[in-house]
């Protein structure tokens, strides 16, 4: 089975950092594309980076592009989303999820999209105070 567990989030001020890791097992973790989602109270989840295991190709949204980093560990089956200057607005639960790429995905396209994504870990909790 599938499994994702996210970690790492926390109370940070904003301007600070943080790092959350995504663990990921059950399945050939270069064959999967790892999303990282969020979704802050009374809003919907969105989109925040995600990286393709197959070739490394890395995606942002606009409103993370310059501070987030996502990044994978083929040896730890991990991936990581290095947080900087973090903002109030950047608070939120932040879910990592995975789908298999295996050539077929035209990517870019739907890498933001929650339905393309099948299998979600259990979400972190990312404070940012002003």
């Amino acid at each position: 089975d599938v499994q994702l567990q996210a970690s790492g989030g926390g109370l940070v001020q904003a301007g600070g950092s943080l790092r959350l890791s995504c663990a990921a097992s059950g399945f050939t973790f270069d064959d999967y594309v790892i999303g990282w989602f969020r979704q802050a109270p009374g809003k919907e989840r969105e989109g925040v980076s995600c990286i393709n295991n197959s070739d490394g190709s890395t995606f942002y949204s606009n409103s993370v592009k310059g501070r987030f980093t996502v990044s994978g560990d083929h040896a730890k089956n991990t991936v990581y989303l290095q947080m900087n200057s973090l903002k109030p607005e950047d608070t939120a639960v932040y879910y990592c999820a995975a789908e298999g790429f295996f050539w077929t995905w035209d990517l870019p396209t739907g890498w933001d999209n929650v339905g393309e994504y099948d299998n979600w870990g259990q979400g972190t909790l990312v404070t940012v105070s002003s």
